[in-house]
């Protein structure tokens, strides 16, 4: 069950990190980018993590209405990340 590394590359795997780790950025994203659920990327960050960061990244995560798109209390001003024009492994298209 735990195939994502047979799937995502080392940097689609540093980037997935990335992701989760940024408030604004909701699971369905991760979803539609990488193909990873909720639960696997729990998983991944689970082993990609050390201990300590993973408790810390855990708790921070827990309940967090932003990570959830239907949970969220606004639809438009998404967060625009400051490195995003940087980022090369951005799989998705830019829409407007």
């Amino acid at each position: 069950m735990e195939c994502y590394k047979n799937k995502l590359s080392t940097e689609d795997i540093n980037r997935v990190i990335e992701m989760a780790w940024e408030d604004r950025t909701t699971f369905d994203a991760i979803l539609m980018q990488f193909g990873l659920t909720e639960q696997e990327v729990i998983r991944l960050m689970q082993r990609e993590l050390k201990p300590s960061s993973w408790r810390l990244w855990r708790k921070r995560v827990q309940g967090r209405k932003t990570k959830h798109a239907a949970l969220r209390n606004f639809r438009e001003g998404r967060h625009k990340c400051d490195r995003q024009r940087i980022i090369s492994n951005n799989k998705v298209s830019k829409r407007r």
